[in-house]
């Protein structure tokens, strides 16, 4: 396992700390095998290989700023012999830590695959503004967000 040293982080961001924190403790991927994609500026995908489970046996529960997905195998009563066993199918749960205003807009399962899509949507009181300064006679109150100035 690599190990990295993230001092120059923590020296020239501030309130980074706990992310660097997380980085750190993260170590090596677990079961099941997933996949985190940017499909655009604002737009998340995670997708989960989820071999031997069902729909039913799938549930997706996101609180506050985590997500959790968990895999529940229904008892399988027949009794296998196996020759080789390589799709492990064992139960698992999954946490991931969303950052500020990313929620879940849709999750669906196809052919073993769960595909959970997400959103950062961040309110209009957050978004950078531009505040036109005005000279000693008098203050100028014309603010707006970029967003605004860049349409204009």
């Amino acid at each position: 396992m690599r190990t990295f040293d993230l001092t120059p982080l923590y020296r020239s961001a501030i309130g980074f700390d706990r992310l660097a924190t997380l980085l750190e403790q993260r170590g090596e991927p677990s079961y099941p095998p997933y996949n985190i994609e940017l499909v655009s500026e604002d737009q998340y995908r995670i997708v989960m290989a989820l071999a031997g489970f069902t729909r039913d046996e799938v549930e997706i529960i996101t609180e506050r700023d985590t997500l959790h997905v968990t895999g529940r195998k229904q008892k399988d009563e027949t009794q296998h012999t196996f020759l080789h066993r390589g799709i492990a199918a064992r139960d698992f749960e999954q946490r991931f830590q969303l950052a500020n205003h990313v929620k879940v807009t849709s999750a669906s399962f196809d052919n073993g695959m769960l595909t959970i899509e997400l959103v950062r949507e961040v309110p209009e009181a957050f978004k950078p503004r531009k505040i036109n300064i005005g000279d000693a006679s008098g203050a100028v109150s014309n603010v707006q967000t970029l967003e605004q100035r860049d349409a204009a």
